[in-house]
């Protein structure tokens, strides 16, 4: 006999939707994860859902012969955004494999890497800013970072400068922020109210993104180059197994999705900040690494795989953090069989098409993987150390097919970035009494954080 999924008391009618603050679902999430453990549910509006908060339930549910991707929820509003792009395409569509196959050329590891001086010079570019700053200064981590982010994304895939490290902010970064948000928040609300009172915040973002990513379409057009960079393989490659190109809104819709995407990068790292201030050791031991691969010469390339320390401050960052909480999961359909299905040897059984979510921030905090696993612990995401570890705590960029197209993107700017601000500049908390509180939407963040940031001293 299996063993009922705990679930939290509800109210009839609407469920649990009291036990999940609408403005910070993730931080709901990781409470119930913290108190019912490896499995849980609720009920909001008659609809279930399961989370899985375990490292070894969720490497069962990321074995792609049983369970795929689920597209639902969050992401089928923001379909309205950028339609069947590659995050938002349901697995029966066409355009998945499309886009995949013209995308992904241009952001394997060799294809990242020939940005890196791009990205390299961003990174120095903000930095410069800070060593500037004077001794008497606070700043938000987070917002120069999302900048940062917005800069290096357009820069290395897209091909121009936006020189948005200083100011007004971006616009499409707050487009960002309220198109993701209202994502979250409708599959909540009853859709009457999502038509008449809500409707309006999504087309005023989507027409922000959208414009955004024309711009740089009407950029490259005005600025002809032999540059081959993403931009170019959406606008000029064909797909090699069905020899279709994509339309000029499916490129919309693709560059729109590159930095949503990425927007989790700026949130690792000022959650990095945050744990490298409170861990000076950790500082110490990473500016020697850094200090002796990289030393006073020009920054390259072939330093970031170099770095091991660092690389594992970046993953027990990604652990820690959870920057991108959590993916979707559902069971397969199988064809004629409705029966249940089982989990953890039949311990558990959900229906044969319940989505089940995945809540990292129980998952990569399982103490049956991690010993204190709040710990912030750089060498344990290191060299052997992290190659046994369990796969189901290394699910930071999603699984399998339908994992994150630019994760390694993601880890060169994650490491770049982390490398350079250890060497160059120093930082002190504004509040020594700051403990972390995270918000977030596709991505979490710290609430309220902001330091001080010097040039180097030591």
């Amino acid at each position: 006999m299996s063993t009922p999924i705990p679930q939290p008391p509800g109210v009839p009618l609407l469920g649990n939707i009291f036990n999940v603050d609408p403005s910070n679902t993730w931080w709901s999430l990781k409470t119930l994860a913290e108190k019912y453990g490896e499995i849980f549910q609720i009920s909001v509006l008659g609809h279930k859902i399961v989370f899985i908060a375990s490292a070894a339930l969720a490497e069962e549910i990321c074995d792609e012969k049983r369970f795929r991707k689920f597209v639902g929820g969050p992401i089928i509003e923001i379909r309205y955004s950028v339609h069947d792009a590659l995050f938002t395409a349901f697995d029966h569509e066409e355009s998945w494999g499309i886009h995949h196959r013209i995308i992904a050329p241009l952001l394997t590891q060799d294809a990242v890497a020939s940005h890196f001086d791009e990205m390299a010079a961003c990174t120095d570019e903000l930095i410069a800013q800070w060593k500037s700053l004077g001794a008497k200064n606070t700043i938000t981590p987070l917002s120069d970072l999302n900048r940062l982010n917005l800069e290096a994304t357009t820069l290395t895939m897209f091909g121009k400068k936006l020189n948005g490290l200083t100011g007004p902010e971006p616009p499409m970064i707050q487009a960002m922020e309220d198109s993701t948000s209202e994502a979250m928040r409708r599959p909540n609300r009853p859709k009457l109210l999502n038509l008449l009172i809500y409707g309006g915040k999504l087309k005023k973002a989507t027409k922000t993104m959208r414009a955004f990513a024309a711009d740089l379409v009407a950029h490259r057009t005005a600025n002809p180059t032999d540059r081959h960079d993403l931009l170019w393989a959406l606008q000029n490659t064909t797909d090699p197994d069905t020899g279709k190109a994509l339309t000029e809104e499916q490129v919309i819709d693709e560059i729109v999705t590159m930095p949503i995407g990425t927007s989790t990068a700026p949130c690792a790292l000022a959650t990095a900040i945050h744990f490298l201030v409170q861990n000076p050791d950790v500082v110490a031991r990473a500016r020697e690494e850094v200090d002796r691969v990289v030393g006073n010469g020009p920054w390259a390339k072939e330093h970031v795989p170099q770095l091991e320390y660092v690389g594992g401050i970046v993953r027990e960052t990604l652990r820690l953090s959870c920057a991108a909480p959590g993916f979707n999961i559902e069971p397969i359909p199988r064809e004629g069989d409705k029966s249940p299905v089982l989990l953890a040897g039949g311990k558990y059984q959900v229906a044969h098409n319940q989505p089940l979510i995945i809540v990292l921030a129980g998952v990569n905090r399982d103490p049956a993987v991690f010993d204190e696993p709040l710990a912030f612990r750089p060498e344990r995401m290191a060299g052997e150390a992290f190659k046994a570890l369990p796969s189901g705590v290394k699910k930071w960029f999603g699984n399998g097919k339908r994992e994150c197209i630019g994760k390694h993107w993601a880890w060169e700017f994650l490491v770049t970035v982390t490398a350079k601000i250890v060497k160059e500049v120093d930082f002190e908390a504004v509040d020594p009494g700051y403990v972390l509180k995270q918000d977030g939407w596709f991505n979490v963040r710290p609430v309220d954080f902001k330091v001080k940031v010097n040039p180097r001293t030591a």
